[in-house]
């Protein structure tokens, strides 16, 4: 089975490799590896204004690009037999034939890795959905996208290969809203903002993503973001992120002066509220259900750790 994904490059791409491009476009909520797409490159997957395109070529500008998403480059099916099923208790959202959305928990992590390879998203799935074993690449198990570890809240999981593909389609066309609430210290000076600012890699520490330039390998990054709520000298928000980069709505609350509360990574070192998490919560997802073809919006509430927080700011307020 082939899925297609088509985009023009953006002005901040112009020069990149083609690997790189699309491994930028598709990685961040996709999780297709650098390797895996010169494999379907390689294998002639992606064509560059209607011709096999080639690793190391320098995108120009006005290439129509297409990935075909073949299912047997980026899903081999011994992917996921490695990670043991676990019974860990879930909280469906939502669930269908095709596709079901979890309500993930702050301190569970999503895919198996070095130092967390129990107790993961993907643990549970492979024990409750077998059949998402076979969706996706080496550790995904039908994860469609990604949540860090302390943030709780709407995360999807296809069952099949083919509800995969077309949910991968939509996260790289971008037409899928995505709506969080955020905790932060401070008032923004404005009601409603954008914050458009180039994220990438910290040259300093690896680890944690930084506000880069284009020119020094920052990939574009936008958030919109609304005050729900002032609670003396924190706000509440609404963040509606356009893209979907790594710790982008942290980074980027932290880049305008105003980092989410509890965050120990990008957040003040002295935090005014003790929390064993951040208060970034995925409250909602609107997309097209592959089942159906039609519209839906699933939202999970929000936990009880959070609410409690709000409730005593509001009653000293």
């Amino acid at each position: 089975m082939t899925q297609s994904i088509t985009f023009t490059p953006v002005p901040t791409e112009v020069g990149e490799r083609l690997d790189k491009l699309i491994t930028d476009r598709l990685n961040p909520d996709l999780g297709l590896s650098r390797a895996r797409v010169q494999n379907l490159i390689k294998e002639g997957f992606v064509e560059v204004d209607g011709k096999p395109g080639k690793p190391a070529y320098r995108v120009e500008g006005d290439e129509s690009i297409t990935v075909n998403l073949h299912e047997n480059v980026i899903a081999p099916p011994e992917a996921n037999a490695h990670i043991t099923p676990e019974s860990i208790p879930l909280r469906i959202l939502y669930e269908d034939q095709l596709m079901v959305a979890v309500d993930k928990p702050a301190g569970m992590v999503v895919h198996p890795a070095p130092g967390h390879a129990a107790g993961t998203l993907v643990n549970a799935i492979l024990a409750r959905y077998p059949e998402a074993a076979q969706a996706g690449g080496e550790g995904r198990a039908g994860i469609v996208h990604r949540l860090d570890k302390d943030t709780s809240g709407v995360i999807l999981v296809a069952r099949t290969e083919a509800a995969r593909l077309t949910l991968m389609r939509q996260f790289a066309a971008r037409t899928v809203q995505k709506r969080y609430l955020a905790l932060v210290e401070g008032v923004p000076a404005t009601l409603t903002g954008e914050i458009n600012a180039p994220l990438g890699r910290d040259p300093h520490q690896r680890k944690q993503i930084a506000v880069m330039p284009a020119n020094r390998g920052g990939r574009e990054s936008v958030s919109h973001f609304k005050v729900i709520e002032r609670l003396g000298d924190f706000s509440l928000l609404e963040v509606l992120p356009k893209t979907g980069r790594t710790h982008q709505i942290r980074v980027h609350l932290a880049f305008i002066g105003h980092p989410i509360v509890g965050d120990s990574v990008y957040g003040r070192r002295k935090q005014q509220i003790k929390l064993s998490r951040h208060f970034l919560h995925a409250e909602s997802l609107t997309l097209i259900a592959p089942a159906s073809g039609q519209a839906i919006t699933i939202s999970a509430p929000l936990p009880s750790e959070l609410e409690a927080v709000l409730k005593s700011l509001r009653e000293t307020s």
